[in-house]
């Protein structure tokens, strides 16, 4: 996809991704996320424009481990009248 096809708006949301490397659907997961998670009003708006709301609850009900913050989460799960759980964060041993 070509970075000119992503509204400027979104850009800062998405700050160390090369926009003209994410693709809208392939890299949907990350985009709702990192929208739902840092978004303005403007940016949320346009992530509902642009993708179903299937999709975006699907996200939320799949959350990546360690990308959510627990007040976004809980948020959107209200606004769409969903249950979401925030998964379980990995500890990592030392060796």
């Amino acid at each position: 996809m070509k970075e000119q096809e992503f509204p400027k708006f979104i850009a800062p949301f998405l700050w160390s991704f090369d926009l003209a490397k994410l693709d809208l659907e392939n890299d949907k997961k990350r985009i709702i996320t990192n929208i739902l998670n840092l978004g303005t009003k403007q940016a949320t708006d346009w992530l509902f424009s642009f993708y179903d709301r299937q999709s975006i609850v699907e996200v939320l009900k799949n959350p990546m481990p360690g990308e959510w913050s627990a007040k976004s989460l809980n948020y959107w799960g209200l606004i769409l009248e969903i249950e979401t759980h925030q998964p379980a964060k990995r500890i990592l041993s030392a060796v």
